[in-house]
């Protein structure tokens, strides 16, 4: 039975892995729905009911809190057959890094990460079949080939993608470490007394609205740094960095402040768009270690037009 820190490989059978210093403290079933990300949440609990997940021999419960160092066993279901929506498009790529192990990749905004209801084709799936064909890791089953992390649909900027298991394992593993370091631009609504803050709230899904996320206490952790670049008119232009990567993070913990993002369309209200369609967000920077190599990436890109577009009419006072 592999034993393993890092996400677990889809593929049916047994797998251990040890809990490490950044599950302490969780519901076993909080960690293994990050520690296991080709499993929905739903499948995580599925696999509590089914006497799936053990420890020291002996069936688990899902609120059983974690340890540094603990031993968990978990039987894995069969991986699901690949659908009718992975399969290869010609869809054009920015790639700004690649070598036989990953990529870098400048997503477009507008373009979803993966197929889903309502998006079967022109995903960033399909795009990575076609250019990668069959060298893509499967840690997160057919459904997400080479994906790592994620950003949202109209999120534009950096994402890495990855060909081999092991070093996604490797690198899903630098993530849950915080050792993968992510910045991002964003144009908010208002003024800031600060030039530096912090939004450290936990997130989770808003109990009245189940497609948002909300500050809700018992959350999940959540960590937003930020420094105010310029002031605009009636907006600010942000530099922000991810301590963790949760869902719609930069977003929720904005409009939670009372600055939500320029022309976000879920947490933004009734605020003025000022003409951009989207969240004016963009992943402008992405440093980590190679996990190979050992060497340093560290990449950035400028946003997108209409980010630019955006910003120079705020400057010009319109």
């Amino acid at each position: 039975m592999p034993e393993t820190t890092a996400a677990v490989k889809p593929s049916a059978g047994l797998s251990s892995f040890r809990l490490g210093p950044e599950q302490s403290g969780q519901r076993l079933d909080v960690a293994l729905t990050s520690l296991l990300p080709q499993l929905s949440r739903s499948q995580v609990s599925k696999l509590f009911r089914q006497e799936a997940v053990w420890i020291g021999g002996k069936p688990a419960r899902p609120g059983s809190k974690c340890a540094a160092g603990l031993l968990v066993g978990v039987r894995l279901p069969e991986p699901s057959p690949p659908s009718e929506d992975q399969r290869a498009e010609a869809i054009p790529l920015d790639i700004r890094y690649e070598d036989d192990y990953l990529l870098v990749i400048n997503k477009p905004k507008g373009m979803v990460v993966h197929p889903a209801a309502g998006h079967h084709s022109g995903t960033l799936v399909n795009a990575l079949l076609y250019h990668c064909g069959s060298q893509l890791s499967d840690v997160n089953g057919a459904i997400r080939p080479g994906i790592v992390h994620r950003l949202d649909k109209d999120t534009s900027g950096l994402m890495l993608a990855v060909k081999t298991n092991e070093v996604h394992r490797q690198l899903a593993a630098a993530l849950q470490r915080r050792e993968i370091k992510r910045t991002y631009m964003a144009i908010v609504h208002g003024h800031f007394a600060e030039r530096l803050g912090t939004v450290d709230l936990p997130l989770g899904r808003d109990p009245s609205d189940r497609q948002r996320q909300a500050v809700v206490s018992g959350g999940r952790g959540a960590v937003t740094r930020f420094e105010v670049l310029e002031d605009l008119r009636a907006a600010s232009l942000l530099k922000l960095k991810l301590e963790t990567g949760r869902t719609h993070q930069i977003r929720v913990h904005m409009s939670y402040i009372g600055h939500p993002v320029v022309g976000d369309p879920i947490y933004s209200g009734r605020r003025e768009t000022y003409g951009i369609q989207g969240q004016a967000l963009h992943a402008c920077r992405l440093c980590f270690t190679h996990p190979v190599t050992g060497k340093i990436i560290d990449i950035s890109c400028e946003p997108p037009a209409d980010f630019k577009d955006l910003l120079a009419r705020l400057r010009a006072g319109g």
